[in-house]
C-alpha cells in the first residue's frame, strides 16, 4: 500500500495533523510526517515533493496557516494529488490560510478541505489510495458502515427519549 505524506509548515499545526494521523492509523494507512516550511525551508520542502512518488507515497497532506503556501509549493514539485489543510490561526481565523490554499493558479491544483479538516484529508486522501487498491477500499467502507452505526445508535436514544 502507499503511504500518504503529511507535510506541516510548523510544528504548531500538529494538533490539527494529529487529526488526520489518527483516521490514517484507524484505516491503518500508511503515512509519515515531517516539518518543512513553504518559506524556511523551500529546499527541502520542493526535494520531498519531487521524491514523494520514488518514496512510495500516494499522496500528500499539507498543513499550513496564515499566508498557508506550503500546498501549492508541494503541488508544484509533483503530480500526486495534494491536498490542503488550512490551519486555524490566531490573525483572521483561518480565512487567510484558506483564501491561500484554496487560490492555486491553473496547472497547479491543490484540493483544499475546511479550516482544520484534518480528518476529511485523511480520507480523501485514502480514497484516492482506494482507486488503485482494493484494502484501502474495503477499510473505507468498514469505517463508513462504523460510522452509520454510530448515527443510527444515536437516533434510537433519541427516538426512546422523545
Amino acid at each position: 500500500m502507499k503511504k500518504i505524506g503529511i507535510v506541516m509548515g510548523s510544528d504548531s499545526d500538529l494538533p490539527v495533523a494529529e487529526k488526520a494521523i489518527d483516521t490514517l492509523k484507524e484505516l491503518e494507512i500508511p503515512y509519515e510526517v515531517h516539518v518543512y516550511s513553504a518559506h524556511r525551508t523551500p529546499i527541502q520542502a520542493a526535494e520531498f515533493s519531487k521524491n514523494a512518488r520514488d518514496n512510495g507515497f500516494g499522496a500528500i497532506i499539507a498543513f499550513a496557516g496564515k499566508a498557508a503556501h506550503l500546498a501549492g509549493a508541494l503541488a508544484a514539485n509533483t503530480t500526486l494529488p495534494v491536498i490542503g489543510v488550512p490551519v486555524k490561526s490566531s490573525t483572521l481565523d483561518g480565512l487567510d490560510a484558506l483564501l491561500a490554499t484554496v487560490q492555486m493558479p491553473s496547472g497547479i491544483p491543490v484540493a483544499t478541505v475546511a479550516i482544520d479538516g484534518a480528518q476529511n484529508a485523511a480520507l480523501l486522501a485514502a480514497q484516492m489510495l482506494s482507486i488503485e487498491d482494493k484494502e484501502a477500499a474495503d477499510k473505507l467502507q468498514a469505517k463508513r458502515e462504523r460510522d452509520a452505526e454510530k448515527v443510527l445508535e444515536k437516533d434510537a436514544a433519541i427516538s426512546a427519549k422523545y
